[in-house]
């Protein structure tokens, strides 16, 4: 059989397929997969768009992600706000540009301004194939998917049919998409991803799942991947003036988070159980659940005796735990200042 035969399938031998490659896992680390397809969801005023925003920011200038998720791919983005207005997109865009330091005139970011693009039509399927192929963007943000199309969003078939032209731009473009969708209104006990509107193919199709809800006057935010762990869930607030609104991570304290006596201690362990990297400062907070100042001065006072350092963006372990002393154990030495 010749090896360009069109009339059967290709077949590759399963030791012969390409070595998986850790060091392009995400587009953003632990929150979207490289040149993977998924959905932010949740209910309305949940603060979906704000998050597709801050991923477009992200990606665009290799800042991190609600100021925590390390970019680890930056390149262009291409956005569809189907419900917004230019002028509010570009505020929102700038906003959290200012709050980051950074000039959207510089970023990357290519905003679709039809009036309508419909996903269930062959012609703007194909507007959209081509749009993707001169822009070429490392995400895509369509939002909201209700927006795209005039489909039942109950019917399998139907749904599928626009899932499937997704997951066929992405491959064919290598390019994450991101789409921005609705959670049902009468949930019931369900959550994350199994929450969301309509037929099941859509939490089928993901690769990551961004679920927003309202928890007890608390926006939370659950992440699920396809071929990955989950990340432990994290608090939200939108926050800042009119001019540089964004989302931020709060970080609360929970009940198992370590008394201050025994802050010192509870982040060498953390360390010790980390690899020869370190952990980054976000990482901490988010493994041992204490609010900023309180690590700031653990780590001031174990950089100053010498137990830790840093080491670009991570706090590294110089010295065995078995020489932490009984003051610093019990988190009674002298405060130099905040760590940064």
């Amino acid at each position: 059989m010749k090896a360009n035969d069109e009339s059967v399938l290709p077949v590759v031998r399963a030791a012969d397929l390409a070595e998986p490659d850790s060091a392009r896992r995400w587009l953003i680390e632990n929150l979207w997969a490289r040149a993977g397809v998924g959905i932010i969801g949740g209910a309305p005023k949940c603060c979906k768009s704000w998050l597709g925003l801050d991923m477009a920011v992200s990606v665009a200038s290799g800042t991190a992600c609600l100021d925590t998720f390390h970019v680890v791919e930056p390149g262009g983005v291409l956005v569809y706000m189907a419900e917004d207005a230019a002028p509010v997109v570009k505020e929102r865009l700038a906003g959290i540009c200012r709050h980051r330091g950074l000039s959207l005139a510089v970023l990357p970011i290519g905003v679709i301004t039809a009036p309508s693009v419909r996903l269930d039509l062959p012609h703007d399927q194909r507007r959209l194939d081509e749009t993707v192929r001169r822009e070429a963007p490392r995400l895509l943000l369509l939002d909201p998917f209700v927006r795209l199309h005039r489909i039942n969003e109950n019917q399998a078939s139907d749904v599928a049919a626009i899932l499937g032209y997704l997951r066929e731009l992405q491959r064919a473009h290598d390019l994450a998409v991101a789409v921005v969708h609705h959670a049902r209104k009468n949930g019931g006990n369900s959550t994350g991803g199994q929450s969301l509107r309509g037929s099941s193919d859509f939490f089928a199709w993901v690769d990551t799942a961004l679920s927003l809800r309202r928890l007890r006057q608390q926006l939370v935010l659950s992440v699920e991947h396809r071929a990955a762990g989950v990340p432990e869930p994290v608090t939200l607030a939108l926050v800042g003036t009119e001019r540089d609104m964004h989302l931020s991570v709060v970080v609360t304290e929970s009940p198992s988070t370590p008394p201050a006596a025994n802050i010192d201690a509870a982040i060498l362990n953390a360390l010790d159980r980390a690899s020869t990297k370190g952990l980054a400062r976000a990482q901490l907070r988010a493994a041992l659940h204490v609010r900023n100042e309180r690590l700031g001065d653990g780590l001031t006072r174990l950089a100053a005796s010498g137990h830790i350092a840093r080491l670009g963006d991570a706090w590294v372990r110089l010295v065995p735990a078995a020489t932490l002393t009984h003051t610093q154990r019990n988190g009674n030495g002298n405060d130099p200042g905040p760590a940064n």
